[in-house]
């Protein structure tokens, strides 16, 4: 079955194929629209969240598994911004990440991190003038 279907908001008219044939046009419409808000939902997880594989298969095991993900990007999100810190919260998770079993002070570990970094940089600059 061939639908087609009106969007008011976006102003684009859209077409599915389904083998619902005992629900309305709208219906299947809406049916969609909420699998693609799931789609964008897992895609938001896989970037943000650096869930790159379900370590379970049962619903329980991947829903424990998102919200545990979901409570640290948040937690992160917390620390940033309460201690104004500057990285990027992708680099920010990764700080915690490299460094979970530590037991030192959040801010202690970043700028431990910025200072690698920027030495990192200047490690690999070469010298202009030779000396």
């Amino acid at each position: 079955r061939r639908v087609a279907f009106y969007d008011g908001e976006n102003h684009r008219r859209l077409v599915f194929l389904t083998n619902l044939f005992s629900v309305s046009p709208k219906t299947v419409a809406d049916i969609y629209k909420q699998r693609w808000q799931v789609e964008l939902f897992f895609k938001w997880i896989k970037g943000h969240l650096r869930i790159k594989s379900f370590y379970g298969t049962s619903a329980n095991a991947v829903k424990t598994q998102v919200w545990v993900a979901i409570i640290v990007y948040l937690l992160v999100a917390i620390a940033k911004k309460r201690l104004k810190l500057q990285p990027s919260l992708h680099t920010l998770l990764q700080i915690v990440e490299v460094n979970l079993f530590e037991k030192t002070d959040i801010i202690q570990l970043v700028t431990k991190a910025l200072r690698q970094e920027i030495m990192a940089q200047t490690d690999n600059q070469l010298n202009l003038f030779g000396s």
